[in-house]
């Protein structure tokens, strides 16, 4: 067990620790240049804003669930969870020009969306300002028609209960004209009146 650790362990750790340092470190000079950059993607971002906000939606409604709470709600935690679904996603803004994400495409490429989270997150905001907009109406939308079902189910019930109402009277009628009074004498049957005579 001591030569385990004495050699071999520390060969390992050596091995990985290099690329691990030299990949933290390319990781924090991409994030320093993207982040003196943000004022130009910013500018470029508005000049665009029109033009991108159909595309952003289309590419956004197309994603899943996991991507559409990191946009809305963009933590570190779920960028290294789920960094494959974000790196796609990326790629999906560059195709479309989307201002700072081939900065960002790259360095997620090289390093993971974990080590670069200052610049996923900057992209990931203002994808956020698209969705916001677009969500709001689409939620009235859909709350017109259900409440208009709300009123059509509520009519349908009280039709039910009304219908339920006739068939318990209809019901209650017939019994009352079969049942014999206590006065009345029950009818003699047809044959006993003919013997009689």
């Amino acid at each position: 067990m001591g030569y385990w650790k004495t050699k071999v362990l520390t060969k390992i750790q050596k091995v990985f620790g290099k690329d691990n340092a030299k990949k933290a470190a390319a990781a924090a000079e991409a994030c320093k240049s993207f982040d003196e950059t943000k004022e130009e993607i910013t500018k470029q971002f508005e000049g665009k804003k029109t033009e991108l906000q159909p595309k952003v939606i289309e590419i956004y409604e197309a994603s899943s669930t996991e991507i559409k709470t990191l946009v809305k709600e963009p933590k570190e935690a779920g960028l290294k969870k789920h960094s494959v679904k974000v790196q796609k996603f990326l790629e999906e803004l560059v195709k479309i020009d989307f201002p700072g994400t081939k900065a960002v495409c790259e360095a997620t490429s090289k390093y993971g969306p974990a080590q670069v989270p200052g610049p996923v997150i900057f992209v990931f905001e203002k994808v956020s300002m698209f969705v916001a907009t677009e969500e709001k109406p689409r939620e009235v939308d859909l709350q017109a028609p259900a409440a208009a079902e709300e009123t059509t189910t509520k009519a349908e019930a009280t039709t039910v209960e009304e219908t339920e109402k006739e068939i318990v009277i209809e019901e209650d009628k017939p019994k009352e004209e079969t049942a014999p009074s206590e006065t009345e004498k029950p009818a003699e049957p047809e044959s006993a009146k003919d013997e009689k005579p």
